[in-house]
């Protein structure tokens, strides 16, 4: 598998980590067995790197996280984690004291004195440009409860803002097939500081895969079911933002896309970000082993070229551009 440094933090991680938003039940429901094995099987396929929350299944993905590395002390993954959901977003809740106290329950929950990387979970806008923030977290780097620290972020501005901080050691953002905003500025000014760049909802909730229709459904606890509107949280966590019926004809133009370099939908998705200027790793979620396998293979895929890069492009400026870049 191709691997990347990510960021500040000098780590050296694949390039096709796991998203384990899923493993929290926010998905539909997902076994402990069913859960391990996906783990098992994405660090056998060479993945070095989860992601994680404090707030996946109120803590279910870290403690799931925390006792396979305890059985698996062969298996060498940085794991990143985030902060800042447990309370309503006001600025205010983002103490010193909360800080601390979440940072506890995550070290607690993956059984470690030190977090690999702690990132800010899409806090209130404002907070990006707080100077007691990076403060508190620097303190917190210096006590030893956390190595580095990073932000999770909804909008391309958010990314300026903490990407000019001289500790702030990666940035995770959606950018997607369907969602090529970070593209302009935010990879190019990334790779200039030298921070790290996390690409989450890299299949746009699945849609990249080319397996839903119109007529698919998901489960009541689905965040594609629940938050389609945006009701739970921002709507561009689920499907990217974009409408769905548009979403799924532009898939199948992609998937026939992928079909002429003879890859799965899924595969060319991934490889195709992984080789953007200014990506240090993707993280795709995986629900069975067969899914993690797959998503790791992209890993291995050499750059697509310019000519797929052109074809990605002309898709989303005929079918999102105008709904979408102004947006996020």
């Amino acid at each position: 598998m191709h691997t990347s440094v990510l960021g500040r933090t000098g780590a050296t991680v694949s390039s096709i980590g796991l998203g384990t938003w899923q493993l929290g039940a926010d998905w539909g429901e997902v076994s402990e067995t069913d859960a391990y094995a996906v783990l098992d099987a994405a660090v056998e396929s060479g993945v070095t790197i989860f992601d994680t929350a404090d707030v996946y299944g109120d803590g279910r993905s870290e403690q799931l996280i925390g006792r396979y590395l305890q059985e698996r002390p062969d298996a060498s993954v940085f794991v990143a984690t985030k902060m800042g959901r447990r309370l309503p977003q006001l600025p205010q809740n983002y103490s010193a004291e909360n800080l601390r106290a979440w940072n506890d329950r995550s070290r607690q929950n993956l059984q470690v004195d030190t977090l690999d990387l702690v990132q800010l979970h899409c806090p209130p806008t404002a907070l990006y440009s707080m100077d007691r923030i990076y403060d508190d977290l620097d303190a917190m780097v210096a006590e030893g409860r956390m190595r580095h620290y990073g932000v999770s972020v909804e909008t391309v501005d958010e990314a300026l803002t903490a990407i000019a901080r001289p500790n702030v050691a990666s940035v995770q953002i959606i950018v997607n097939a369907f969602r090529l905003k970070p593209l302009d500025a935010v990879l190019p000014a990334a790779q200039d500081a030298g921070v790290g760049i996390i690409a989450r909802v890299p299949l746009a909730s699945g849609l990249l895969s080319g397996r839903y229709t119109r007529e698919t459904t998901f489960a009541e606890n689905d965040h594609r079911n629940y938050n389609r509107e945006g009701n739970a949280f921002d709507v561009g966590e689920t499907f990217s933002g974009v409408d769905y019926d548009a979403g799924v004809e532009a898939a199948q133009k992609f998937s026939a896309l992928a079909a002429e370099h003879d890859l799965a939908p899924a595969t060319a998705a991934l490889a195709w970000l992984v080789h953007l200027p200014g990506i240090s790793t993707v993280i795709p979620g995986a629900r069975s082993p067969e899914q993690a396998r797959m998503n790791a293979a992209a890993g291995n895929v050499e750059p697509l070229g310019d000519d797929f890069h052109a074809h990605v492009v002309a898709l989303y400026d005929e079918y999102f551009r105008a709904a979408v870049h102004p947006r996020w």
